[in-house]
Parts: structure tokens; C-alpha cells; sequence
């Protein structure tokens, strides 16, 4: 990978990260906000976040 890129790859795993601990934060501000701590929409959105967020983490984290 060169040196000029627009976007280096400890910034997108960082991102990535915030975007998982984004999902829990979610999940436990809407619970706590609603009093609904078994919502089956909650938890799609929560899984897709955290998912998403852990999947690119480690993909951007490896190294080359």
C-alpha cells in the first residue's frame, strides 16, 4: 500500500471499531431509554452495526 492514500488503514480500522462500540451503545441507550431489553428490531440493528464493525476491524487491522 503506498504512503499518499486518502484514507490509511489505521483510520478505517479505527472507524470500524467506533462503529461496533457504536452498536452496543445503541443497543443499551434504546433499552434503557424504552425499558425494552428483548426487542427483536433492536437487535437487527445492533447485530448489523456490531457485525459490520468487527468484520472490518479485523480485515483492516491485518497486515499485509
Amino acid at each position: 500500500m503506498s504512503e499518499n492514500e486518502f484514507i490509511k488503514k489505521e483510520h478505517l480500522s479505527m472507524i470500524y471499531g467506533l462503529l461496533a462500540a457504536m452498536g452496543i451503545a445503541f443497543y443499551i441507550s434504546w433499552s434503557f431509554m424504552y425499558g425494552t431489553w428483548f426487542d427483536v428490531g433492536v437487535y437487527t440493528v445492533t447485530a448489523v452495526m456490531v457485525g459490520f464493525g468487527l468484520i472490518g476491524f479485523l480485515l483492516y487491522s491485518l497486515e499485509d
